[in-house]
């Protein structure tokens, strides 16, 4: 029986995490979000490819989608103490390895944000205003996901005492950071786009030669 709530969390949240907004504003545009712009189906490409308004809903669509797989499977299996995590964690999975898109998906920032604000409203804000400064400090978004991979489940096992359910968050730490390698090589060549791109797009178009 347990086995069988963890495989439905498993799937429900899979399910929910390849549904995928970015792929859709960009296909209004003319472009295919796997294949044009950075190449990831996700929010920063909607934005590099369909503007902020398609960056803005693209995101909350998908913190919205795992905050909705966490509550639907907390609801389902009440007696399944990690079947909020499980939802979660499959629908960041499902939203960067989506079948639908033929496993070409985002990398997961906003779903593991969704997680987080399944949890606690509190902590969600609290680390939405860490992240904030981590992007500006550094000036890349790119290395939020990354952090709070680690950083979340670390404040989880902290708060909660929940080890096992602390486990299971930290499943996305490896491929959000395989995800953000390419980001990372980029950095270090001086070709990756700055957090200043969402209100000076030209010129960072321009330092990138673009």
């Amino acid at each position: 029986m347990v086995f069988a709530e963890v495989l439905i969390c498993c799937l429900i949240g899979y399910a929910l995490g390849n549904i995928n907004p970015s792929y859709f504003f960009a296909r209004k545009k003319g472009y295919d979000v796997r294949k044009d712009g950075s190449g990831n189906a996700g929010a920063s490409n909607a934005l590099i490819l369909a503007g902020k308004s398609a960056f803005f809903v693209t995101a909350l669509m998908d913190i919205f989608k795992a905050y909705l797989a966490c509550r639907i499977c907390r609801v389902l299996f009440p007696s399944l103490s990690v079947a909020p995590q499980l939802g979660g964690v499959a629908c960041i999975l499902g939203h960067m390895f989506p079948a639908l898109l033929r496993f070409r998906g985002g990398k997961g920032l906003a779903c593991l944000g969704g997680v987080i604000l399944a949890w606690s409203w509190q902590w969600f804000f609290l680390l939405l205003l860490l992240a904030a400064m981590v992007a500006f400090v550094t000036r890349y978004v790119c290395v939020v996901a990354p952090a709070f991979s680690v950083i979340f489940p670390a404040c989880y096992v902290c708060r909660t005492g929940e080890m096992l359910a602390a486990l299971i968050l930290l499943i996305p730490a490896i491929p959000i950071f395989a995800k953000h390698w390419e980001n990372f090589r980029r950095i270090r060549e001086g070709t990756e786009l700055r957090m200043s791109y969402l209100w000076n797009k030209d010129e960072e178009l321009r330092r990138i030669g673009r």
